[in-house]
């Protein structure tokens, strides 16, 4: 009998939920970023080319494909990270930026994203009345 590893099975989703940090402004922003649309941060254009997260009964995992280009003023595009990134290990492939921090937080459902934003938006209201 042969052994057989077992394999967990990842479910795709089409937001990448990220988080970015501005080392100047020591500021932290949430970036949902829909797969193949890019989202600007700063000076960076991110591009989720694939968002995927471990089925709920296996260990949790959340992984995305990331293409993050920094686009400065009058100086060529350059390329600062193509790869995997995962929520779990973010240092294990981590984007080198004198400026920026990228991570993986979670993926989500369109939907899921759409009623995060509409509930984020809600409590900004709440706030400022």
């Amino acid at each position: 009998m042969a052994f057989q590893p077992a394999r967990a099975e990842m479910i795709s989703y089409e937001v990448a939920v990220l988080q970015g940090l501005n080392k100047i402004t020591a500021r932290v922003s949430e970036l949902r970023v829909p797969v193949n649309q890019p989202v600007r941060f700063g000076s960076l254009e991110i591009t989720a080319r694939e968002c995927r997260k471990s089925r709920p009964e296996e260990m949790p995992e959340s992984a995305s494909f990331l293409e993050i280009d920094d686009h400065k003023e009058n100086i060529e595009t350059t390329r600062m990270f193509t790869g995997w990134m995962f929520a779990s290990s973010p240092a294990v492939s981590a984007m080198e930026h004198p400026v920026y921090d990228i991570w993986v937080v979670n993926c989500m459902s369109l939907d899921e994203a759409q009623a995060a934003s509409e509930k984020a938006e809600e409590e900004t209201q709440q706030a400022t009345e």
